[in-house]
């Protein structure tokens, strides 16, 4: 049997006044998402455990079939597999976003948590910068893309209490800059980012084009080296991860996938969903399992866009359900979907919460489903299907023990 999951991050949200009351979910037309639900299982799932960060490490690990209470060491460490680079056992690695901050009267705010999606080559020659000019012994700059970056801190420290930049937007910074435990090291290298950054070649440009700019660096997510079974030992499958998030990737390494380079897959609007659609059918060519992850949603959700979250859950239904199960019955094998989001990314704050989220669970061999109306947050709910470990959702599909 052929597995994909099709993860739309971020899909899930609340009722909004500018969508008459309805959830992006329910207001972006979603055939495809809808004939799953009806067809198969519909549901909710827990994917971020109690006393766990709402995060998409956490959230995408257990959509994976990893328990995080075993396996969750921190977001950057998957990062950092990701990006090649290899962590000692007293190595620390944190998330760099390249943020803009913005001064008001008494205080500095976090403005935009990605620098206004800056851009892989201009982030790259600003990563250089800060990593020829903030010279302290045992830290280690690495550029990664977009505003998403790495730093490791070899025999560092991983106690520091951090806070995710996209959980702080319009917020005062100071009371969430690091503590604790190295907070001091790590503080010291945020605000001489911001010195060196101030008049950086890479800003004035993009200050003239009237981009925002890279002002600062924030550090967060930090961890040490995940111990993770592969896939091949946990489920006896091979297969591969298709995502333009080094998160996403970090998890494949580790896992033991494969996770293919898509031409043009941006995690935006402007994805490629066709490139990313034929990579994930070919991996599911030569081996038994596909995780198809889609970043736009969240980003909609992230920049208090309703109407750009309706068109991402839109295109990932279109572009990416659609043709993907096409495809699969096409080739007459037996395959099962799954199509869910990680976690919501509610549209009025602007970032995640750890609430349980839609699922639909689709088998070829097992036709006749649920006959609900349509895949959104309440019909999901109505059926009175719940996963409380969404992690068990893969022990389930294989037939090696029940989830709800």
């Amino acid at each position: 049997m052929k597995i994909a999951v099709l993860l739309g991050d971020g899909m899930a949200d609340v009722p909004l006044d500018e969508l008459d009351g309805l959830t992006p979910l329910q207001s972006a037309a979603t055939p495809h998402l809808d004939a799953l639900a009806r067809e198969g299982v519909l549901g909710t799932a827990v994917t971020v455990p109690e006393g766990y960060p709402a995060g998409s490490d956490v959230a995408n690990l257990s959509v994976f079939g990893y328990d995080p209470a075993v396996c969750y060491s921190g977001r950057a460490p998957l990062e950092a597999a990701a990006m090649g680079v290899d962590l000692g056992p007293g190595d620390v690695a944190y998330r760099m976003n390249l943020v803009h901050l913005l001064a008001g009267m008494k205080e500095v705010y976090m403005d935009d948590f990605t620098a206004g999606h800056i851009g892989s080559a201009e982030a790259r020659q600003i990563v250089e910068t800060l990593a020829a000019e903030l010279r302290v012994d045992g830290f280690e700059f690495y550029p990664g893309v977009s505003y998403r970056h790495l730093l490791v801190w070899r025999g560092g420290e991983d106690r520091a209490v951090t806070t995710p930049p996209h959980d702080i937007l319009g917020q005062p910074i100071q009371e969430h800059l690091p503590r604790g435990p190295g907070a001091e090291e790590l503080t010291h290298l945020v605000t001489g980012s911001q010195m060196l950054l101030m008049d950086h070649p890479v800003n004035r440009a993009r200050q003239e084009a009237g981009h925002k700019t890279a002002n600062s660096i924030w550090l967060w997510g930090q961890g040490r080296k995940p111990q993770m079974h592969t896939y091949r030992e946990k489920y006896g499958l091979t297969g591969a991860v298709v995502s333009a998030v080094d998160l996403l990737k970090g998890i494949a390494r580790v896992a033991g996938l494969d996770a293919p380079e898509v031409p043009g897959a941006t995690g935006y609007l402007d994805t490629n969903y066709a490139g990313k659609v034929a990579a994930a059918l070919d991996a599911l060519a030569d081996g038994e399992f596909v995780y198809l992850h889609v970043e736009a949603p969240d980003e909609a959700g992230h920049s208090g866009s309703a109407a750009d979250k309706v068109r991402a859950i839109a295109d990932f239904d279109a572009q990416v359900v659609g043709p993907v199960r096409a495809a699969l019955e096409a080739r007459g094998e037996a395959f099962a979907i799954l199509a869910m989001p990680d976690h919501p990314t509610p549209v009025p704050i602007r970032t995640h919460n750890s609430d349980a989220v839609p699922f639909a669970l689709y088998a070829s061999a097992a036709p006749g489903g649920s006959g609900a109306a349509g895949f959104c947050e309440d019909a999901a709910r109505a059926t009175g299907v719940h996963v409380p470990h969404a992690h068990q959702l893969m022990d389930h599909i294989l037939g090696r023990g029940r989830a709800w």
